[in-house]
């Protein structure tokens, strides 16, 4: 059976060899005669697999100690509630920045809670660039400043993330969405107050969110909070206030096994830098395609480009299907084509994909 390419923004391509080892251990695991499926999340089997999970990402990441890291449901939007119920305290206000798609639901759910103060938006730009931090407009009264470190629909991206004043980062906990770039390459956690993430990019199949919380902003919830959005419950319940995706943390935990045999995030940043660089290079030296966002901020995990001509993408499309390339069309509420270069897409397909560019082009000149 051949593998096809998976350009796929998400759900995304998964790792091969995770793919094998949970077809070996599918029926069976390790002689329990069941899945990792049907075993009780209370059992010992299952507690050693979310142990060694946790153990596993907080090597992968340096989590530091004062920090705890919750395995979740509802993805990364119920995170736009989440973060303000735990987050706001006894303030009533919140700064958020505006670089996507992702950030203007944030904003959108964010303003249920609190009073929401957009920093800067990049929305007249048609989200081409994130705007310099020497021209937010934060307010030190805030209760954390919320970001979205890529935009998995647009392909923006922090490279470096803001070095904001001191008096302001110091009471300001800096909170990211990093669905579509976590443990794509190293990060300082301890810059952070709050990190979350879907799983179904980088770390996993779809059904389960990552949050990585410093303990001191836990137990602060707004009153009526419910126990389910409360991040202080679940890190008490080591994540299992009610039945977790067992089968989705299980397979997270095999790929970041796989990611530390990859020499770890510095290890899977070098490959990762190398396929954009090359997608990039092709869009670039180009005169059919144009990649739409500025290059200082270009993601390296989704990369935009468009034609010239919108009814060419079709058929750039369909052309890609015939040769095994899937997944390559943009959003709906931006088109164009996106390829999404996460872990598990193997640089074999990026090669495949620009040979491809290249005789479309070809075709398109004649």
């Amino acid at each position: 059976m051949s593998r096809a390419f998976n350009f796929s923004a998400g759900p995304a391509a998964l790792p091969t060899e995770v793919l094998e080892r949970a077809r070996e251990e599918f029926l069976d695991y390790r002689g329990t005669g069941m899945s990792v499926m049907e075993i009780s999340h209370r059992s010992p089997e299952f507690i050693d697999i979310a142990e060694r999970a946790e153990a596993d990402l907080i090597e992968l990441l340096a989590v530091p100690d004062d920090y705890q890291v919750l395995f979740l449901q509802g993805g990364a939007t119920t995170q736009f509630a989440m973060v303000p119920l735990n987050l706001l305290g006894d303030k009533d206000k919140a700064d958020y920045l505006n670089t996507g798609s992702w950030s203007t639901k944030a904003i959108k759910e964010a303003r249920r809670f609190c009073t929401v103060n957009v920093v800067a938006n990049a929305e007249e730009h048609n989200f081409d660039r994130i705007p310099d931090p020497a021209c937010w407009s934060c307010d030190p009264q805030a209760a954390y400043l919320h970001i979205c470190s890529n935009e998995t629909i647009g392909g923006v991206q922090f490279h470096d993330f803001p070095n904001l004043a001191p008096d302001y980062a110091q009471r300001v906990p800096l909170v990211a969405d990093m669905s579509s770039d976590i443990l794509s390459r190293p990060i300082d956690v301890g810059s952070f107050g709050v990190i979350y993430a879907g799983a179904q990019k980088n770390i996993g199949p779809a059904g389960l969110t990552l949050v990585i919380v410093k303990k001191a902003l836990m137990g602060r919830a707004q009153s009526g909070t419910p126990s389910m959005l409360d991040y202080a419950v679940h890190s008490a319940a080591g994540s299992m206030s009610n039945t977790p995706p067992t089968y989705a943390w299980y397979l997270a935990g095999l790929v970041f096994q796989w990611l530390k045999a990859q020499g770890g995030l510095a290890g899977i940043e070098a490959i990762n830098r190398r396929k954009a660089a090359k997608l990039y290079a092709a869009i670039d030296g180009s005169n059919l395609f144009r990649a739409p966002v500025m290059k200082e901020v270009r993601s390296v995990m989704n990369v935009a480009f468009t034609l010239p001509d919108a009814d060419l993408d079709a058929a750039f499309l369909n052309g890609a299907k015939e040769r095994g390339l899937f997944n390559l069309k943009g959003h709906r509420s931006v088109g164009g084509m996106r390829a999404s270069l996460y872990n598990a897409v193997p640089e074999a397909a990026v090669n495949a994909l620009v040979a491809y560019m290249q005789d479309f082009e070809k075709d398109v000149r004649k």
